[in-house]
């Protein structure tokens, strides 16, 4: 089985724009998105796929691999399509790794590629754990609902299950609650499939691009990690990161 890496570098947020661009501790954040990425294993191959000049140049001053995709796309799944078709590369499987996670684990790379060791596995993501119950009434960290054979079955922003007659100070420690950590990865012809869906209803009430697939029959292996995942969505959010002493 080969596999590619894909890192979406959008240049545009309304929260953080130039986000790749910024410098942590003398290093851009795409930098650094990359160089861990290079470190998987698992991985055949890496690359970045952008919308702006700039990032482009970034990329290919620090001896990177990026191809140039449209300024349209309503996600990094699309982008990710479009860039494994402008590769004159021969591959199986795309991870989609975000571009804001600077200190990105190369284990979770691999970890999510060994659920591709399956013959049915066709999309696959990474949940852990939630050890803090502040984190069960975060909307902003969905939840997963898994089934026995570790397939999700839901993702929700809302704390799912509910726990009938239970406090909910309580809730975690008496049920397996997992929060989604927000990496994909695709057999290429699922990618191509499910970038032709139409969004849907609960995709659209959840804002959860995941829930597209499901609703369209399609199944999301999960696989546990133990490792935490630090995205940066903010200003407010590097600074925090940086606290806690990553470089």
């Amino acid at each position: 089985m080969r596999s590619i890496g894909i890192i979406p570098a959008r240049y545009a947020s309304t929260r953080f724009p130039a986000k790749p661009l910024v410098e942590i501790n003398g290093k851009t954040m795409i930098q650094r998105v990359y160089e861990q990425a290079k470190k998987a294993s698992a991985l055949d191959h890496v690359i970045v796929a952008t919308d702006h000049q700039e990032i482009f140049n970034v990329v290919t001053a620090f001896g990177g691999e990026v191809v140039m995709t449209s300024e349209h796309h309503q996600s990094g799944t699309d982008r990710c399509l479009e860039a494994a078709q402008q590769m004159d590369l021969e591959f199986d499987v795309v991870v989609n790794i975000q571009g804001d996670e600077p200190f990105i684990s190369p284990n979770q790379i691999d970890l999510i590629l060994s659920c591709f060791n399956q013959e049915n596995t066709d999309i696959a993501t990474l949940v852990k754990l939630i050890e803090d119950k502040q984190v069960l009434w975060d909307i902003n960290k969905p939840k997963v609902v898994i089934d026995d054979d570790d397939f999700a079955i839901l993702f929700s922003r809302q704390c799912i299950p509910f726990l009938r007659g239970v406090e909910k100070e309580q809730w975690n420690k008496e049920f397996n609650y997992y929060k989604h950590i927000g990496m994909y990865a695709y057999r290429l012809e699922t990618l191509k499939e499910i970038c032709q869906l139409t969004p849907s209803r609960l995709e659209k009430a959840e804002s959860l691009e995941q829930l597209r697939w499901i609703e369209s029959g399609y199944r999301i292996k999960t696989a546990i990690t133990e490792e935490e995942a630090f995205s940066i969505d903010t200003p407010e959010d590097l600074e925090v990161l940086l606290s806690k002493g990553l470089s």
